[in-house]
């Protein structure tokens, strides 16, 4: 059985609505599981990656949290070399550290995002990640 359909229909949470926004290239989905509000102050969201998709360099100004759920994914920080992430693994990027993050060129890619210390404020989305960067990455 194909391992990568399965995880393109996964349940464990929703894939949710297809992003249409310029930060990505690629299709990916997202679903909020937890709004940032005065309670709970910690957004935390599934983010989905069809194979090849992946999003721009960023920042996030309070940093951000990656619990990879499934699949295999990309990612780099500036200046640094590729990580390969699997399920089970854990990123933490530090506050405003230039990066990105998808999927590899044959596998979905699926983690859980939480945006830390949200209050210093939203992520700042940069520059397309070229086709010549993301190749470099399964050399």
């Amino acid at each position: 059985m194909n391992k990568s359909k399965n995880l393109s229909e996964s349940v464990m949470f929703p894939k949710g609505e297809k992003i249409t926004n310029d930060y990505f290239i690629g299709t990916a989905w997202l679903e909020m599981l937890v709004s940032n509000d005065s309670i709970f102050n910690c957004p935390i969201y599934n983010v989905t990656f069809e194979p090849g998709a992946r999003n721009n360099w960023h920042k996030h100004p309070g940093g951000q949290i990656l619990l990879v759920t499934g699949g295999k994914g990309y990612y780099q920080e500036e200046g640094k070399p590729v990580q390969v992430l699997h399920a089970g693994d854990v990123v933490k990027i530090n506050p405003a550290v230039k990066h990105w993050h998808g999927a590899t060129p044959d596998s979905w890619f699926t983690h859980i995002g939480i945006t830390t210390n949200p209050q210093k404020g939203d992520a700042e989305w940069l520059e397309p990640v070229t086709d010549e960067e993301y190749m470099d990455c399964s050399v």
